[in-house]
């Protein structure tokens, strides 16, 4: 994952977590996807040009497969 990618990420997450009072760590694709806001799952869903975008991603933070390797065992 390229720097801009990482801090488009990072700035994701900090919205999420000011504005929607999500975990840290939770971006709002998969914010969108565990609180079943249709809506704004079809429309983030729309940008990406993904129909399963923000399921992926709800999946990875269930997983934690977004962790860097030198934090998994």
């Amino acid at each position: 994952m390229n720097y801009f990618s990482r801090v488009a990420i990072a700035v994701d997450q900090l919205v999420a977590t000011v504005f929607f009072g999500t975990l840290p760590d939770e971006t709002i694709s998969a914010m969108a996807r565990r609180r079943r806001w249709k809506r704004t799952e079809a429309f983030i869903n729309w940008i990406f040009n993904d129909d399963l975008h923000c399921a992926r991603a709800y999946i990875a933070e269930l997983s934690r497969s977004q962790i860097s390797p030198d934090y998994k065992e």
